[in-house]
């Protein structure tokens, strides 16, 4: 029996197009882009027209991508390097309580080192940050607000135009994890007015180890490596020419099926939801049933645990997930559920399924099946 694999929101399959595309440069044309014989003129050539492509599908300045090593290094780059941009007096950062672990901790770190305030904004059962709230959070010191755009664990989509508009209204610059709402759902930075965004290629069938930075020119913003004038003196060290190349075709072939795929998604999502909640009693959806990215669903089982889920489906073929892949190994609840208002039980009984390109609607059937099987198993047992 072939497997399913229902985690795309932990990582994605490298399209055929973007090995393709990958290739030549690790095979031929191999050079140092900041060599200036041949080989190296090459690989900058090939960086450049990927970042010129690359800041056309985001509405950006070529000026304003910085490319990365992925989402967590993005997401580090954007807290710590605009809060040591302003280093001399006292500063504040707003954030959620149902970040990404690649914002929540360096959040932590920054305020448990005494660098500067953290206010941490609540979401409403549904997974959403109010624009309230972040109004009256708001003080003459805060220099940072990050605030994802769609959650990994639960696909919730965040008010991002109006979040950002607030904190433009009073000159706060405005960062948002992207990286589960990129080559899903429409993202373009300046109808979104935001500062700062990351992406990450593996998150839309590209190569692990490279993602990008937008950083919107006149945003003051340290560097977190040295060594290096690369990136315009704002990212050190060799670039990976190859990942960059294969990253932007990724971000290509998504723009170009994202329409289609949103609405297949949403309807594959669906489908499962609605069988989820006629089969199976004692389930729970989590999340925001409309505003989400179309991939994404998240429920809680009564009576079961997600070890016990995950396993179960594991053996009847199917990969899912209790949420983010950076957790993996905690035998805490889920920080998004817990701070949504679940239960601590239900938070421990929850499962995401996330789909991706090779997703269809017999994987949804057979979900359903294993899904009856594994959650009476489990409810036997109790």
């Amino acid at each position: 029996m072939n497997r399913i694999y229902a985690d795309h929101n932990a990582t994605t399959p490298v399209a055929p197009e973007v090995m393709a595309a990958m290739f030549p440069f690790y095979a031929n044309h191999f050079g140092n882009a900041s060599s200036v014989h041949r080989e190296g003129r090459e690989a900058r050539a090939a960086i450049d027209d990927a970042r010129m492509r690359l800041a056309g599908l985001l509405g950006a300045q070529e000026s304003e991508i910085v490319f990365t090593s992925g989402g967590t290094e993005s997401d580090n780059h954007a807290v710590f390097g605009v809060v040591g941009a302003t280093a001399g007096r006292k500063r504040h950062v707003i954030t959620s309580c149902i970040e990404h672990h690649a914002v929540m901790h360096a959040c932590q770190h920054l305020e448990q080192a005494g660098t500067c305030d953290v206010t941490w904004l609540p979401a409403d059962g549904d997974g959403l940050v109010n624009p309230d709230d972040l109004l009256r959070a708001l003080r003459p010191e805060t220099v940072l607000v990050s605030i994802m755009s769609a959650n990994n664990e639960t696909g919730t989509i965040q008010p991002v135009r109006e979040l950002a508009g607030i904190c433009r209204q009073h000159g706060v610059p405005f960062h948002t994890d992207a990286v589960q709402s990129f080559g899903k759902v429409p993202v373009a930075v300046n109808t979104w007015e935001i500062d700062l965004m990351s992406v990450s290629a593996h998150k839309f069938y590209g190569p692990k180890g490279t993602g990008a930075l937008y950083v919107r020119r006149g945003t003051n913003i340290d560097p977190m490596l040295f060594g290096g004038a690369h990136e315009n003196e704002r990212r050190a060290g060799t670039e990976n020419t190859a990942g960059i190349v294969g990253m932007v075709k990724a971000a290509e072939l998504a723009a170009g099926k994202l329409e289609a795929e949103s609405m297949r998604m949403y309807q594959l999502t669906e489908r499962l939801a609605a069988g989820i909640e006629h089969e199976i009693e004692g389930a729970h959806r989590n999340g925001h049933p409309r505003l989400r990215v179309p991939n994404t669903v998240n429920y809680s089982f009564e009576g079961c645990s997600f070890e016990g889920l995950l396993l179960g489906l594991d053996l009847e073929g199917i990969a899912a997930s209790s949420g983010s892949a950076c957790a993996v190994g905690s035998l805490e609840p889920s920080h998004v559920l817990t701070a949504m208002g679940v239960s601590r039980e239900l938070a421990r009984a929850a499962v995401r399924f996330s789909f991706g390109a090779g997703n269809t609607d017999e994987d949804v059937e057979r979900i359903l099946v294993a899904l009856r099987i594994v959650v009476g198993r489990l409810r036997s047992f109790g």
